[in-house]
């Protein structure tokens, strides 16, 4: 009988101590509401170019899940939490790579349709980025993909064509960073 006491206080240590993940300094919750939602971390890593360590990227979801075509149609609420780790990622370099990363992550066809909703993404992240930016790109089923940098609300991008392309820049099949989008789909 000890014995098994003693299992079940060390696994509800163990559980309590993972009340959060931390990678690169950066401390996640395992949990994020959204829109009254509670969501659930699935997953997160680092993102890397050559020897920087650019970000950490954390997914967020109503269910865990291995399958990221799953997470691109889904219209349920998520999220994609970025905070940057490095501070040679400005707000130049992300808009390149924003750009680059629906380039990669829908067709031509796909993009044209949604340009507008791109310019808008593209101006609302128009501000200086310095290392410890925390960015919120929070999709809610009939309301769009909310984005937030330090918690501050910078607006609503409409439409799940939109939200597929966006989150397929992490997640789709070619990925900025195939090793952050195995560590965000837990694989």
């Amino acid at each position: 009988m000890k014995k098994i006491l003693l299992v079940a206080v060390a696994f509800l240590g163990t559980w309590g101590a993972q009340a959060q993940m931390k990678i690169n300094g950066v401390t996640l919750e395992k949990n994020l509401t959204v829109d009254g939602e509670e969501l659930i971390l699935n997953g997160a890593g680092m993102r890397e170019k050559l020897w920087f360590d650019l970000y950490v990227g954390a997914l967020y979801l109503k269910s865990k899940t291995e399958d990221g075509e799953k997470v691109l149609k889904a219209d349920e609420h998520m999220a994609i939490v970025l905070v940057i780790t490095d501070d040679k990622v400005t707000q130049k370099k992300l808009e390149d790579a924003v750009e680059d990363g629906f380039e990669d992550s829908c067709t031509d066809k796909e993009r044209a349709a949604i340009k507008s909703e791109i310019n808008q993404l593209l101006a609302l992240l128009k501000d200086p980025i310095k290392e410890g930016h925390h960015f919120e790109f929070a999709y809610v089923p009939n309301k769009g993909t909310m984005i937030s940098k330090n918690g501050k609300n910078l607006g609503t991008i409409k439409g799940l064509a939109f939200k597929k392309a966006f989150f397929g820049i992490w997640l789709g099949e070619d990925p900025a960073d195939r090793d952050l989008k195995e560590a965000m789909l837990d694989q």
